[in-house]
């Protein structure tokens, strides 16, 4: 018999309560930066503050104890010192560190954060994950608004949205928004049925099917000069508005884009918890980080699948459970740390993971059991790697597009996420 513990007062515990009204105004405030290094080293640098219109996340829940991501945001009121709201997220930089190239060479990427607009003087730290796991504070910032006569009013691509699901108010639901990449002026149409589509896809599979009434989803009608994407291996160049591109850190089937500033003016133009970027090409493709983005090769045949997957990163802050696959990644999961996903362990840590979801004879690890693909185990290999990283199943989404769906630890993972989101 399986064993489900429920935290039915997550929200009380975990998520002390802040007045929002009290420190902040309904709209916007983005942080842009910069973050370089290499393989052991990184330092951030300040670009910009921009005020934007919408605030898209919960009023109620300001303060995140998930302790998912590479990195984490913390906003400070200077007068109390009291912490007002967290976020954690991950980004390309963290992917970059673990490349053959970063150990040889520096590169810088643009990054940013967004927090709910503040009343008063506050405080902005960045955190980074030490290899360890551990996170250390790297870079702050103090803002007045009152003062801070350099914040940005201007919105440098202003574009109309439209809601393709609506379940009411963005502060009491999870808002989606779907960006178009790749698409001309005269796709715009095309673009609108995708995002039906893929919204339609979305409410298929457990768990925002059971949460449709939790989620909004938004398109944001930005169009791109040439209809595509980049194909560096092809020679095919293509003037696009987030500037995507397939072959990312060489990997041709990883398409993603390291203009994460045009991404963020683009999502600008509706209430956002969470971006996918729907890519105008049939070559197989996508990619996504936690709370950074998601793309997906929109007119591929396994569209809908690759979308599931990647959305499975970028919000429900899902590992890849395959090992056999070709990456550009090194140590990307240091055997004596425990993975932050909550969907992979190493057992250095596994009573946080999906232990308490185990039969009470289940061996761990888990030998083999073809028979039971879904079965809820501890199966050996995962994580880019075949030894020493564990995945909750045999199958699921998460390790081959064949799957039915995500497995039950990450169905769980992804609907405490949608609470979170909605409460």
């Amino acid at each position: 018999m399986k064993k489900y513990i429920f935290f039915l007062l997550f929200p009380v515990i975990l998520f002390p309560q802040i007045n929002y009204y009290d420190y902040f105004e309904d709209k916007c405030l983005r942080l842009d930066y910069y973050h370089s290094g290499n393989y052991e080293n990184e330092y951030y640098s300040f670009d910009q503050l921009i005020e934007e219109p919408f605030w898209g996340g919960s009023k109620k829940c300001l303060i995140d104890d998930f302790n998912y991501g590479n990195y984490y945001v913390k906003v400070f009121d200077k007068a109390s010192d009291k912490l007002l709201y967290s976020r954690g997220y991950s980004t390309l930089f963290f992917e970059y560190q673990t490349t053959e190239e970063a150990k040889t060479l520096d590169r810088t990427f643009h990054e940013s954060v967004v927090i709910p607009y503040p009343k008063n003087a506050i405080r902005i730290e960045l955190y980074s994950r030490n290899k360890k796991g551990i996170f250390e504070k790297k870079f702050q910032y103090g803002v007045d608004p009152k003062t801070n006569y350099f914040i940005t009013k201007e919105q440098r691509l202003e574009c109309d949205n439209f809601q393709i699901h609506n379940s009411g108010l963005p502060e009491d639901n999870l808002d989606i928004v779907f960006l178009p990449e790749g698409y001309t002026k005269e796709e715009m149409n095309k673009f609108k049925e995708d995002c039906q589509f893929f919204s339609d896809v979305l409410f298929q599979y457990a768990p925002y099917k059971e949460n449709k009434d939790k989620i909004n989803i938004w398109g944001v009608l930005a169009y791109s000069e040439d209809s595509g994407t980049d194909i560096p291996g092809d020679n095919v160049w293509e003037k696009t508005v987030m500037n995507s591109t397939f072959y990312t850190f060489n990997s041709e089937r990883y398409v993603m884009t390291d203009d994460y500033k045009s991404v963020r003016d683009v999502a600008a133009n509706a209430p956002c918890d969470a971006i996918i970027i729907l890519v105008n090409t049939e070559k197989y493709g996508g990619g996504g980080i936690f709370n950074f983005y998601a793309t997906f090769a929109a007119h591929h045949p396994s569209a809908d699948k690759i979308f599931i997957h990647e959305f499975g990163h970028s919000f429900g802050a899902l590992a890849d459970e395959y090992w056999t696959s070709d990456v550009a990644y090194l140590e990307f999961y240091p055997l004596d740390v425990e993975p932050w996903e909550p969907n992979l362990t190493t057992l250095v840590d596994f009573d946080s993971k999906w232990k308490d979801m185990l039969d009470e004879d289940t061996p761990i690890p888990t030998p083999v059991d073809r028979e039971n693909p879904e079965k809820v185990g501890v199966y050996e290999g995962g994580g880019y790697v075949a030894k020493g990283v564990y995945r909750p199943s045999m199958e699921s989404i998460m390790k081959s597009l064949s799957a039915p769906g995500y497995n039950a630890p990450s169905v769980r993972a992804i609907d405490d996420l949608i609470k979170f989101y909605s409460k």
